[in-house]
Order: C-alpha cells, then sequence, then structure tokens
C-alpha cells in the first residue's frame, strides 16, 4: 500500500502518518529533494487554539479569521495547516504538553533533546475532524475541577460511628434490663401478698365455717343440718365392680353435690341389710346377684332415703380399658399384691405397697379385687374406692371427652343411664376430684348389716341427704326398727305386721341393752300421723309416739321393749 500522496498543487506531496482520536487519518508533508525544512515549520494543530500565522491555513470550525490563499508562483513550499503554534508538536487530546518531533533523533546542542516538530497537516480537499459534541467541559478560570471520588459520604461508617452505636445499644439494654428486674420485683411482690392474703382468708373462712370463731357461727349451725342438707342438691349413681375372674361384687355411690361443689365416692358394703319386693331380708350382694339392677335400686332408694339416677355396671376388663384410656393412675396402695398369672410361689409382687403408686390397667384390676387373708370386705372396697377416685383424676373435665371415652369402652349399659348422661356425670366428678373437692366415706353398717342413728347420720344424712327426701304421695312409710326386747324372733314377727299394714321395714338391729319401755319418734311433723299408725299396728299405746331423732334411712323410728307383745297387734 502507498503511504504517499500527491495533492496535485505544485508537486506537494503526502504521506500517512497515523490517526488521530477521532479515527481521521493524518499526513505529513514530504520535504523535496535538497530543500532544507525550515527550523521553525508548525506542527498541525487541530483545535486551532493558536493564532492564524501567514500562509495557507485551513479552519475547519469556521472561527471567522480571514483565511488566505497559498501563493504557488513563489516555488516555496508552505506548509498546509489550521494554525500554527511556535514550539509545539502535536497534540491529539490538546493536553497541552508536547515534544519537538527531530527527523534524524537528533538535535543541533547535542545530547537527548525533544523530537523536532514534523510538518503534518489534512489534504486540503479533506473535511476537518468530525465535531466532538459530547466532549468533556474544560473548567473555566476560577472554577475548581471537582470529582466523585473527592468526596466521604455520610452513609459511608466509620470507627466512630460504630463506637456510638454500640454504647447506646449497651446503656439502652442496661436500662432495659434495670426496668425489666423491678417489674418482675413488683410482681412477685404482688403474688405474695395475694397468696397470704388467700391463706388468711382461707383460714377464717374455714374457721367460721367449722364453728370455731368465738361469738360467731355458720349459717349452717344456725338454721341446722338438716335443713342445709335439704336445700342441696345432688346427683348419684351407683356402680357396681363384677369380678369375671373369681366372682364377687363390690358397690360404690358416686355422688355429686352440685350445691356444695363436693364430690363423694360413698363404699356400700355387701353386708348392708336390704329388703327385696317380697319384704324379705337381704344383703347388698345378693340382691346384685339376684335382683338384678332395677331391683337393687329401688332397695338402695328406700334404705338409704336417696334418688339413684342410674347403674354402671363396671366388669374387670372394663376397669382395666378405663385405667389404661385415661393413661394409668397415682394412688397410695396398703399392701404388696401378688400377680394372678405367677405360677411360681415368691414371685415378684405384681403392685407394690407405698405412697404415689403408678398403675396400668391390669394392675388397678388385681389392687381393687385384692383381699388377702383374713382381711374384711370393707378393706378391700376400700381399695376399689382408691381406684375409682384415682381415675377420675386421670379423667378429662370435658365432657365431650369424657363421653368419647366412655364410648371406646364399649360398654352396653342399663337403661335409663346412657353414654352422654354418664360421660358428663363423671366429667364433672373429675374436675372435682382435680380440684381436691373430693373425697371417700364408707357406710357404717352393723354386724348384722343394719345401720344405726348415730352411725349413719354423718354419710346417710350430710351425704346423701337421706332425712331431706320427702317420700312420693302415696309411697310406703319407711320404719326403722330396733329390737330390745331380748327375744330375738320379736323383729321378723314386728316385720310381717309393718308389711302388711302398709309401711316399708327397715332392720335398724338390735341395741346392747333391753329396754322396759317402747318407743316410737318422728322428726318431721308430717310424720306425726304416720307414727301414731305404726303404733296402733305394732299394738303399742299412742303415748309411747314422741318428736325426736330418727334413723336417717327412716321416716319413723321404733324401738322394741319388753312391754311389746305380738300377739296384741292387730
Amino acid at each position: 500500500m502507498n503511504d504517499r500522496y500527491d495533492a496535485g498543487y505544485g508537486g506537494d506531496q503526502y504521506e500517512l502518518v497515523g490517526y488521530d482520536e477521532y479515527n481521521q487519518p493524518v499526513y505529513r508533508q514530504v520535504p523535496a529533494q535538497g530543500t532544507q525544512q525550515p527550523p521553525h515549520q508548525q506542527p498541525y494543530d487541530p483545535y486551532g487554539q493558536q493564532q492564524q500565522q501567514q500562509g495557507y491555513a485551513y479552519d475547519p470550525y469556521a472561527t471567522g479569521t480571514q483565511q488566505q490563499t497559498p501563493d504557488y508562483d513563489t516555488g516555496a513550499q508552505q506548509a498546509y495547516d489550521s494554525r500554527q503554534a511556535p514550539q509545539s508538536g502535536y497534540d491529539p487530546y490538546a493536553t497541552g504538553t508536547t515534544t519537538a518531533y527531530d527527523p534524524y533523533g537528533q538535535t543541533a546542542t547535542g545530547g537527548q533533546q525533544p523530537r523536532a516538530a514534523e510538518q503534518t497537516a489534512y489534504i486540503p480537499q479533506q473535511g476537518g475532524p468530525a465535531e466532538d459534541t459530547e466532549a468533556p467541559k474544560t473548567p473555566q478560570a476560577g472554577e475548581r475541577d471537582y470529582r466523585t471520588e473527592q468526596f466521604a459520604f455520610v452513609e459511608e461508617p466509620t470507627d466512630d460511628s460504630e463506637d456510638v452505636i454500640d454504647w447506646l445499644n449497651f446503656t439502652e439494654n442496661r436500662t432495659e434490663r434495670r426496668e425489666e428486674a423491678k417489674r418482675r420485683a413488683r410482681g412477685r411482690m404482688v403474688a405474695l401478698v395475694v397468696a397470704l392474703a388467700l391463706v388468711v382468708s382461707g383460714g377464717v373462712g374455714y374457721l367460721w365455717y367449722a364453728g370455731k370463731i368465738p361469738g360467731v357461727s355458720s349459717s349452717a349451725s344456725k338454721s341446722g343440718t338438716t335443713t342445709a342438707a335439704g336445700a342441696q342438691n345432688r346427683d348419684v349413681i351407683v356402680v357396681h365392680l363384677h369380678n369375671t375372674a373369681k366372682g364377687g361384687t363390690s358397690s360404690v355411690l358416686l355422688v355429686d353435690n352440685t350445691t356444695l361443689k363436693q364430690g363423694t365416692t360413698v363404699l356400700l358394703p355387701n353386708s348392708l341389710a336390704l329388703t327385696d319386693d317380697d319384704g324379705n331380708t337381704t344383703t347388698l350382694a345378693k340382691s346384685v346377684d339376684d335382683d338384678g339392677t332395677s331391683g337393687t335400686v329401688d332397695q338402695l332408694n328406700t334404705v338409704l332415703g336417696t334418688d339413684i339416677e342410674g347403674t354402671w355396671r363396671l366388669d374387670t376388663p372394663y376397669l382395666q380399658n378405663l385405667v389404661d384410656l385415661v393413661g394409668n393412675i397415682d394412688i397410695d396402695t396398703n399392701a404388696d399384691v401378688p400377680d394372678p398369672a405367677a405360677t411360681k410361689k415368691g414371685a415378684e409382687p405384681l403392685v407394690h405397697k407405698g405412697k404415689d403408686q403408678t398403675l396400668s390397667g391390669k394392675m388397678a384390676v388385681a389392687y381393687a379385687t385384692y383381699r388377702a387373708s383374713g382381711e374384711s370386705q370393707n378393706t378391700q372396697l376400700e381399695r376399689f374406692g382408691q381406684v375409682m377416685q384415682g381415675v377420675l383424676r386421670q379423667l378429662t373435665s370435658d365432657p365431650t371427652a369424657a363421653t368419647t371415652t366412655v364410648q371406646t369402652l364399649a360398654q352396653i349399659l342399663d337403661p335409663p343411664l346412657t353414654d352422654k348422661d354418664l360421660g358428663t356425670f363423671l366429667a364433672k366428678l373429675a374436675d372435682l376430684a382435680k380440684s381436691g373437692a373430693y373425697k371417700t366415706a364408707l357406710l357404717p353398717v352393723q354386724n348384722d348389716g343394719t345401720l344405726t342413728a348415730q352411725a349413719s347420720a354423718g354419710v346417710v344424712k350430710d351425704i346423701l341427704g337421706g332425712t331431706a327426701k320427702s317420700p312420693d304421695e302415696g309411697s310406703a312409710v319407711r320404719v326403722a326398727v330396733q329390737n330390745a326386747t331380748g327375744v330375738k324372733d320379736d323383729t321378723e314377727k314386728a316385720r310381717v305386721v309393718l308389711l302388711n299394714g302398709g309401711f316399708t321395714f327397715l332392720e335398724a338391729g338390735t341395741p346392747s341393752a333391753a329396754s322396759a319401755k317402747s318407743k316410737i319418734t318422728y322428726s318431721d311433723a308430717a310424720d306425726k300421723e304416720n307414727a301414731t299408725e305404726v303404733a296402733k299396728t305394732l299394738g303399742l299405746p299412742t303415748s309411747t309416739v314422741t318428736k325426736g331423732t330418727v334413723a336417717a334411712n327412716a321416716d319413723v323410728s321404733v324401738v322394741l321393749g319388753e312391754d311389746y307383745k305380738p300377739s296384741s297387734a292387730s
């Protein structure tokens, strides 16, 4: 490629020396043979920043400076340049610092000197460089050239700011901890004051209720126990535990006193004397086996003067499932119970004696039915009562959930008791058992199975409210008879006479000593006429009828003395 270019003006020739910052070609004039280059030839000034010199000059930006036409007749070579500046080289970026170009690499004075300026120019026919519309703005005089890197912004963290933030966080956290400690101290103080107030008020309330405050007595003592018991509402069901493995039954009453918010398990000994439909004396154990649930309920209502709402027959397999469903029970056991399935003598006991023993379903059944050699049936009955109270403590207090538990047992209940009724009833007792408002009481009976007024008053009166139960209209009057004649057969003769007279006979046992005079008493004025009829039926004078204490389960009490003559009874 030929880098030379013949412009056609007086034989001037140019050669390509490079490209400027606008990618435009830059040429320089080639010196003629034998012609010495002027010593102060001006280089190409693309921006025309120097003053205009004589000779042919090209103003690409039309600044208004008059241009002169080159003289071709003189034959002298003139450098084609838009503008000339003395002692300056080609500086395409206009930095203001250029070095003259020396084509021979030497200077007149010797040593390394800046190169002599080359004579370069654009061809006259060629347009100038394109206008740079986005050229960087040159700061004017008096203005400072600010750049971004010279500034420090407040967003940038510094060591001092971090220290200040840490100190603020420390002081704030320490203040919050102090305030929290003060709040906790105040809370503990308030809780302590409330606890002390509850203890004091509870103690005073108990003393007031017990009538131990001098000059002050409870409302119950003022109105009388009988009246207070009569105003209370009770829900009662009877539970019969049937031992399917060894035989035998155990019976308890579950009582919910909705007035006093008190729950009770009343233990009923199997020796309790009852009277069947034919008027014959029997025991509770025989009645459960012979008369079934309905007959036993009627007889219990007659003897105890209560109103049993339903019967729950609980066989031992169902008791085992019930304990497993509630998640085991914790009770204080009073004996080591051997494993019924053990075949070797001296095997490890299934239930150990001790406090807070955890019993599974199998262990609970073994403990509830266990009766050691020489023990009374009441001892075994007390163990069954412990298991029932333990089940109630573990049972849910939600009626719906308790009903689901009962339904899971898949029992067939005796009407009119239903799954929902039993579940709701047990849930109420469970709530009382969890709160500590629950107890177990044994119904005291004599050796012959009869009840005495003194022994049964605490259970029949206070728990069951037997004396407060008025007999239904047309129902038989209950007559409790004690035989103090010294003749055993007189009890049976009196029973036959009373049954024939339309009364309900209740055997009250035999006193320790004989009595010379017979005595008939009533407690309610409404029973005075009934007491008089009893005296006439037994052939006793009406003068024996007086108002006084009556057996808890009876309307009229009779003590047969030596003056009783069965043959005179009509």
